[in-house]
């Protein structure tokens, strides 16, 4: 197995029957040259727990674009960000970040994420269908993110460009000199726009999280200027692209399965039940990676230091060795732990506004479209990303 198998249209379009085939050539399979994979939850799961396997950013950088590669704008920027660093950096940071990311501050966002469904739903309600994408799944977590920096949503349509370019540097294949140029320009636009906007927040702060960002301490540790905006940064990024593929990839699993989509809609008490089955099912975050900081042993085969191992988080939730049927969307089933939002200190810092923000944005959209139907499901455009899976437009009516 190569690593172009898990760029061609097929696997974009399906990725599944790779997966499939990627578990059965073994526990850790050979990619590139220093690179394995491993689509095995028992193997996922241990690696993202190992504290000898870790984030080897500037390794990366210098293996896909050289030593000047460190030099680029936007890899400067991806390299302060806490999700890519590790400890103890990363223990300063992510702590730090955690005071302001609680669960009272994610708590507090239910009601205004249940408005923001409600008045999104009014503007499309009465016109029959839609492009669930553009109308929903993509504003609404948007406006959320907007509303906990406290930064104009408006603001981001002229920044949604820049954030597209940013996301395709983490995916899997290096960009090519255009697109890093793009991201180059697009990471300088963002840190621009949130520098006016942190300098203005340390001279009238609020209550919102970037005025949070600014006073947390712990020990007598600050987030520097740098490390606020480049995390700023990444918190806006992740606001858009992942739980917005996944309102998309969930409707889409429901459609497929008439029968689960129906028991949902007539008891949407099951829904918290059914997010973590199409987040098994098919999640939008679908590839992870770490590298061996020293020689180690992995299901008995010898992993070299420098190795890189790519984490395939979609093949480990479809794994039958830790879910029965795993192929199947079973809305009642009862779930081990699903491996999406990651594992040990790198676990998802946002998985609780995710899982706020998927059960709020179902919910509300069932509740008030009981009749909701997804067109199109086995023709659909999706997004040709090796680590974000998700699709374009999602034509629906009811």
């Amino acid at each position: 197995m190569k690593l172009a198998d898990f760029a061609t249209p097929s696997f974009l379009a399906d990725p599944y029957p790779v997966y499939a085939a990627l578990r059965a050539e073994g526990p850790l399979v050979p990619i590139a040259p220093n690179s394995m994979i491993s689509g095995h939850y028992d193997i996922v799961d241990k690696v993202l727990h190992d504290r000898h396997m870790v984030h080897n950013f500037e390794g990366s950088v210098r293996k896909r674009y050289g030593d000047d590669g460190l030099n680029q704008p936007v890899l400067q920027g991806l390299g302060r960000m806490f999700l890519l660093l590790n400890p103890p950096v990363h223990t300063r940071l992510r702590s730090l970040m955690m005071k302001a990311f609680n669960a009272r501050q994610i708590e507090s966002m239910r009601d205004i994420a249940h408005s923001t469904a409600q008045r999104l739903i009014d503007d499309f309600a009465n016109r029959r269908s839609v492009d669930l994408v553009s109308a929903y799944a993509r504003p609404f977590p948007i406006e959320i993110i907007c509303r906990m920096l406290n930064v104009p949503v408006e603001h981001a349509d002229k920044l949604g460009d820049a954030m597209e370019h940013l996301a395709r540097m983490l995916d899997a294949a290096p960009a090519d000199a255009a697109q890093l140029a793009a991201s180059n320009d697009a990471y300088q636009t963002l840190e621009r726009y949130f520098t006016e906007v942190v300098e203005a927040r340390r001279k009238q702060p609020g209550t919102d999280l970037i005025s949070m960002l600014i006073t947390v301490e712990e020990d007598g540790e600050t987030l520097t200027q740098d490390e606020i905006v480049a995390n700023v940064i990444l918190l806006y990024l992740a606001g858009h692209e992942t739980t917005s593929n996944m309102i998309g990839n969930a409707l889409i699993a429901l459609q497929r399965h008439p029968q689960q989509f129906d028991a949902l809609k007539r008891d949407l008490t099951r829904l918290p039940n059914a997010i973590m089955e199409c987040l098994r099912f098919d999640g939008s975050v679908q590839l992870a990676g770490r590298t061996a900081s020293e020689d180690t042993e992995i299901a008995g085969i010898e992993v070299p230091r420098d190795t890189l191992i790519y984490l395939s988080l979609g093949a480990a939730n479809r794994d039958p060795a830790r879910f029965d049927h795993p192929d199947q969307l079973d809305i009642g089933r009862e779930l081990p732990r699903v491996i999406t939002f990651g594992g040990g200190v790198h676990h998802c810092l946002g998985y609780r506004l995710a899982l706020l923000e998927l059960e709020t944005a179902l919910g509300v959209l069932l509740a008030r479209l009981p009749d909701l139907a997804i067109d199109g499901v086995d023709d659909l455009r999706w997004n040709g990303r090796t680590s974000l899976r998700g699709v374009a437009s999602l034509s629906a009516h009811w």
